[in-house]
């Protein structure tokens, strides 16, 4: 038999045995197969589809050591911690530990007893470490949230630039990169960094048609967070924000209003973040209030929705945030309240993170789209999946296809737009287009000549900021393209072409712009429809189960889905195993898990049933 066809075989085996699945997830087998057979991958899947398993079982099919980098010592800690609870030998050498402890650790790597090594690109790549390394038998090597490559730039994590240099100096590993979230220029940007073009790309379809999208612009903030969080009284969810003072603040705020709200972000005591993050996979009708530092790696199925008290950082934070909802395939909202404040602080933030003058550019550029997303006239799931190259129709899943707005006709204004985008060479961002329509002279007008052209002065009644928003609506209904890579250069479409042409229409949203604001009317709240539920008994016995894995997490110190995900507590609720083998076939149960818990778990469900 064929090499490779025996280490497929064997990965199956792996699947089933140590993480307890029957079948590859979408996706993943392509990656594994293509890893076991020696070549470089690229993988983008979306939050929630198991990337993990893409590398960790060709890890432990192929021998030798793997080393992971990862970004986040929280994010390491937690996928370590998870495979040790699976039986498999994994380690993590980094700075929140103690010396002795990262010693000890780095004994058990030398003398080939770890299958896989977590690091931050700080502690890898330094001369010493690469060095120490090349002495071993390196399997694999995986580069965990991959997009920071492109994305943060050199100046912020210049180690995440150098890990380019890994393909030099391990020529014969094959190389893993994924992240959840790509737009084009990224995945580029990607392939040509790490592996100079030459990797199998696979990349998962970024819809998700159960989540329903909206977005709101901020009016009375506190009240709106009440009525939307009314509508979905009991259920499991989070609420994201942007700073942890404002976090603690919106907890305490729901709580006087009777939510069972806990608080989650990074400066938080790590215990107390532990503690809440547990209450939240155990306990149902929990809200929990976030930065961005709360979801890496939690496997909660049942959120209902996720709300963004605050505008997110780009197109890419958005997608996997709301990605962290309705991962059982049932309804689920992610709803965004957006204020022009927020835009203020997001471009605050980005001129404070010390990026280079590309970096910095391509970020406002990012965060114009997500702007533009929330402005938008027309279904925003279509929109969504276009920022990441994927085409669809009208979702019917949104505020926009299920209660559409009153659009108003800018058929002119779209025109203007497009003549000044065309007669100055489709090469200028929207600041100088906009300096054209209102006919201001400034010194790169007037020396580019672009004071001669037909569309100079054609808008001078119209403000700066209101042109803006009606560019990114025309961005946003498909007219033009937005360069993010470049300098944010605006180009035609061929519908931008048809426009120019006399050909088609362009319609706005009006409350956008301050000349035509309408009078806040309220629109009529979207109706999440009902979920199909669990019968008593079902809830009875799963709410049992949830507080023994809790027991059983505390008595081995690790945090509550590393035991079991909800997956695997609902599939043991519609199996009720009686005895070890049927407990064997529920998912999520490897060997090792059979070992240990297949005892108090089926002394639970047996409790129940009698």
């Amino acid at each position: 038999m064929p090499k490779h066809n025996h280490h497929h075989d064997a990965a199956r085996q792996v699947l089933k045995h140590t993480f307890g699945f029957d079948d590859f997830r979408p996706g993943q087998e392509a990656a594994v197969h293509a890893l076991l057979d020696g070549r470089n991958v690229l993988s983008i899947m979306p939050t929630g589809s198991g990337k993990s398993l893409c590398f960790q079982v060709p890890a432990l099919v192929a021998g030798g050591l793997t080393i992971v980098v990862s970004p986040l010592l929280s994010l390491m800690q937690d996928q370590v911690t998870a495979l040790r609870v699976a039986g498999v030998a994994a380690e993590t050498i980094n700075s929140s530990k103690s010396y002795p402890d990262n010693v000890a650790a780095w004994r058990r790597v030398s003398t080939g007893e770890t299958r896989l090594l977590y690091m931050a690109p700080e502690r890898l790549m330094t001369n010493r470490m690469l060095a120490a390394l090349q002495k071993l038998d390196i399997s694999l090597i995986v580069i965990d949230e991959a997009h920071c490559i492109s994305q943060w730039g050199p100046s912020f994590r210049p180690e995440y630039q150098d890990l380019c240099r890994l393909r030099q100096l391990f020529p014969e590993v094959p190389v893993a990169a994924l992240t959840a979230t790509a737009d084009e220029i990224t995945r580029t940007d990607m392939l040509k960094q790490l592996f100079d073009g030459e990797a199998d790309v696979h990349i998962l379809g970024f819809d998700r048609p159960n989540i329903r999208l909206s977005v709101s612009a901020k009016q009375d903030g506190r009240r709106q967070l009440l009525d939307f969080l009314n509508r979905h009284t009991g259920s499991s969810g989070v609420v994201y924000c942007l700073s942890r003072k404002k976090t603690e603040q919106v907890t305490g705020f729901l709580s006087q209003h009777g939510f069972r709200a806990l608080p989650y972000h990074a400066g938080m005591d790590q215990s107390d973040r532990d503690t809440n993050q547990n209450r939240f996979m155990t306990e149902p009708g929990l809200v929990i209030v976030a930065t961005i530092a709360f979801g890496m790696g939690i496997d909660k199925s049942d959120v209902r929705f996720i709300l963004h008290a605050d505008m997110p950082g780009s197109m890419e934070a958005y997608y996997q945030e709301i990605g962290r909802a309705g991962r059982d395939g049932m309804a689920a909202e992610a709803h965004m309240l957006f204020g022009l404040d927020d835009i203020r602080m997001r471009r605050l933030f980005i001129e404070q993170n010390d990026l280079d003058d590309a970096h910095s550019l391509r970020e406002h550029k990012r965060l114009d789209a997500l702007v533009g997303y929330c402005e938008a006239p027309a279904c925003r799931r279509r929109l969504l999946l276009s920022y990441f190259g994927e085409q669809s129709g009208p979702c019917g899943n949104c505020d926009l296809c299920l209660d559409p707005v009153q659009l108003k006709d800018g058929t002119t204004e779209g025109q203007q737009i497009a003549s000044a985008v065309y007669h100055t060479g489709q090469r200028f961002g929207a600041s100088h287009i906009i300096d054209i329509l209102r006919g201001s002279k400034t010194g790169k007008v007037a020396k580019a000549g672009h004071d001669q052209l037909p569309a100079f002065g054609v808008g001078t009644e119209i403000s700066k900021q209101d042109w803006r928003s009606l560019i990114r609506q025309f961005v946003a209904a498909g007219f033009l393209h937005l360069d993010i890579q470049g300098y944010g250069g605006l180009k035609l479409s061929g519908k931008g072409f048809d426009l120019l042409d006399g050909r088609g229409q362009f319609l706005y949203r009006p409350e956008f712009l301050n000349r035509n604001k309408p009078k806040a009317e309220g629109r009529k709240p979207l109706v999440t429809p009902a979920m199909p539920e669990l019968s008593c008994d079902q809830i009875i016995l799963l709410d049992k189960l949830k507080e023994l894995r809790l027991r059983l997490a505390k008595q081995h110190n690790v945090r509550a889905y590393m035991i079991f995900t909800d997956r695997s507590l609902i599939d043991m609720v519609h199996r009720r195993p009686q005895n070890r083998v049927e407990f064997a076939a529920v998912n999520g149960v490897g060997d090792i898990k059979l070992q240990q818990f297949a005892e108090p778990f089926l002394a639970a469900i047996s409790e129940v049933a009698a």
